[in-house]
């Protein structure tokens, strides 16, 4: 029993590990073969793990190898655009000054019904008001409405705002981030006097965030 507590819990750390190497877009927006490579790597995993008579090794190996050639393709698709175009496909205009192209449609299997639903999903009910549809190789639809169609920016308004700065937090549920106050421009003496005005210590704190001038604080529940 514990034998298998142990295989688990090495091959978990191996998939993790697996997934940090393959890049961040393994966690969020997959390439078809990225996607490939993710399902292969769990069942492989799968494997040694309900099978206590394969040798850990054995069950490595396969997870290893399939790493190894994720990281090949990744580096032939950086270097060729003819191997990223096989491997990874390009990008399908689906509607294009306002036309819905429906023989790109059928080429690319998608119905009247779904290009509905990924427009409604960035807020436009009418195609007609669309200049550009374009359905990219991780699947995602990237939709661009004419000009008039879309709210002004601020600059375009003639709305002068202020810089975004982001938060940077000091405090996380009772524990202070010494690197973070640094960053921040803070001192432990700030944070005393901030805790003050609040009536709060540091292990009181869930939170304790600036951004820019603004103090970001909540406390922890139960805390008085």
């Amino acid at each position: 029993m514990i034998l298998s507590y142990v295989r688990t819990l090495i091959l978990y750390l191996v998939l993790i590990a697996v997934v940090r190497l393959m890049g961040k877009r393994q966690i969020g927006e997959m390439e078809p073969a990225e996607f490939v490579v993710t399902m292969l790597v769990a069942n492989l995993a799968a494997i040694p793990m309900q099978d206590g008579g394969i040798p850990l090794f054995s069950g490595l190996v396969p997870i290893l190898t399939v790493l190894g050639l994720e990281l090949v393709l990744s580096w032939a698709t950086l270097r060729s655009q003819r191997f990223r175009r096989i491997l990874c496909g390009k990008p399908v205009i689906l509607i294009e000054n306002g036309r819905i192209l429906q023989h790109q449609l059928r080429q690319t299997r998608i119905t009247l019904d779904e290009l509905m639903g990924h427009l409604r999903q960035k807020d436009v009910l009418n195609p007609q008001q669309v200049q550009y549809a374009i359905l990219e190789t991780n699947g995602t639809l990237s939709v661009f409405p004419y000009p008039e169609n879309t709210p002004p920016s601020a600059k375009e308004a003639g709305v002068q705002v202020k810089p975004v700065k982001l938060p940077v937090t000091i405090i996380e549920d009772g524990v202070l981030l010494g690197e973070n106050l640094s960053l921040s421009g803070k001192d432990a003496p700030w944070v005393l006097e901030t805790l003050r005005q609040y009536n709060a210590k540091v292990e009181d704190t869930f939170l304790l965030a600036v951004m820019g001038q603004q103090v970001l604080f909540v406390g922890k529940e139960g805390q008085s």
